[in-house]
């Protein structure tokens, strides 16, 4: 089926981004497999060809538009080139949403030119060790000084937390926290008691830098909360959505090249003498994958359309997320298998895929979360 939702300006858009993608990523990306890391001269690259702070106003240096399609392009391609690594979704669709909504004038011209150059690579950290998807359970803490807060704690799992030179950190600003009780600060770079724990091993995305932070004593000046005081929790929830949707995105642009890689593998690889695709089994595996895309796809890019008209709620959201997520797995799953051998070693792009996707139902809200929320908002 034809897609409907993108327009010309989005077409010539596509062309840039794989055109960057040619040049400046894929030659490097088994690099920065190796090293664990991303090169910082990557982002200075994605900023002078305009990929970075898509939504962020001219003023600031960036690309002043609000129509999420353009980041979508953006997810699907990466994807496609097999580099989730680059997480710049996660600097333009997570973080910068926070950055164009909550901060104030002198914030955005403090923070947003470098973030939309390149120069300033930033990351969020809610997640801790004792305290996931579950907001309540954050311990980390900011205590009023006057003129600043002094934050203890420490977070997880901070995807770009090793490059990262602005990271908005949720904690704790009154004693219960919870739903009234957690604020945004950022810390930057160099920030007296601010420490980086190891780069994280993981089992997929090893180029993207994943990390334990620490906060001892932290002094936070007090022009660095961002949005309202205690107001956090709603400020995420606000945002989830967005991020819920890139990672929908990423999850059927990720299950439609897989099947479309092995769609081509199973019509050249043979088996007792004739290719795989001959086989009663291997189509009707295929029929279904394909079934499955075409229908995940309409739904998604009706979502992608409603976002970009500011009409999508968290609940479709959620949908979206787990269900294209969801796919993403069985895909990776079903695609691994009918590659045989083949699909266990690293070098066939099937096998990365399978490590690498394996996330995508974790983070940004398990699918367990994803169904509750559902849930609720059917059932109260």
């Amino acid at each position: 089926m034809k897609r409907q939702i993108f327009t010309e300006d989005h077409d010539a858009f596509r062309e840039t981004v794989r055109t960057f993608l040619a040049k400046e990523v894929t030659p490097h990306y088994d690099k920065w497999e190796k090293d664990g890391i991303v090169s910082r001269d990557a982002w200075r690259a994605a900023g002078r060809q305009g990929l970075l702070g898509l939504a962020v106003p001219e003023e600031y240096g960036g690309g002043g538009t609000t129509d999420f399609r353009y980041s979508a392009v953006l997810a699907e391609e990466f994807t496609r080139a097999g580099t989730p690594g680059f997480a710049i979704g996660l600097h333009n669709d997570i973080v910068g949403p926070y950055l164009t909504s909550l901060a104030t004038e002198e914030q955005k011209r403090r923070w947003l030119p470098g973030f939309c150059s390149g120069e300033t690579i930033t990351a969020i950290a809610m997640t801790e060790p004792g305290a996931g998807s579950d907001l309540q359970g954050i311990r980390t803490t900011a205590e009023d000084r006057g003129d600043h807060w002094i934050l203890n704690g420490s977070k997880t799992f901070i995807s770009n937390g090793i490059l990262a030179d602005l990271v908005i950190v949720v904690a704790k600003t009154t004693p219960e926290g919870g739903a009234h009780g957690l604020s945004l600060l950022v810390v930057e770079r160099g920030a007296d008691g601010f420490a980086r724990g190891r780069n994280l091993d993981k089992i997929g995305q090893k180029s993207q830098d994943t990390a334990e932070l620490f906060f001892n004593d932290v002094r936070v000046p007090k022009e660095n909360l961002l949005g309202e005081l205690n107001g956090a929790f709603v400020h995420l929830m606000t945002n989830l959505a967005q991020e819920r949707m890139a990672i929908a995105v990423a999850g059927i642009a990720a299950a439609e090249h897989l099947l479309e890689i092995t769609t081509g593998y199973v019509k050249e690889r043979e088996a007792f003498g004739r290719p795989l695709a001959k086989l009663q089994h291997i189509r009707f595996e295929i029929a279904e994958m394909a079934t499955e895309c075409a229908v995940t796809r309409t739904f998604l890019d009706r979502c992608i359309a409603d976002h970009s008209a500011g009409a999508l709620d968290a609940v479709h959201a959620s949908m979206a997320k787990w269900w294209a997520t969801e796919l993403q797995k069985r895909v990776a799953d079903r695609c691994l298998q009918l590659h045989g051998g083949y699909g266990y070693m690293t070098e066939y792009p099937v096998a990365r895929a399978f490590t690498d996707g394996r996330i995508q139902t974790i983070y940004g809200g398990t699918t367990e979360i994803m169904k509750e929320i559902i849930g609720r908002s059917l059932l109260g």
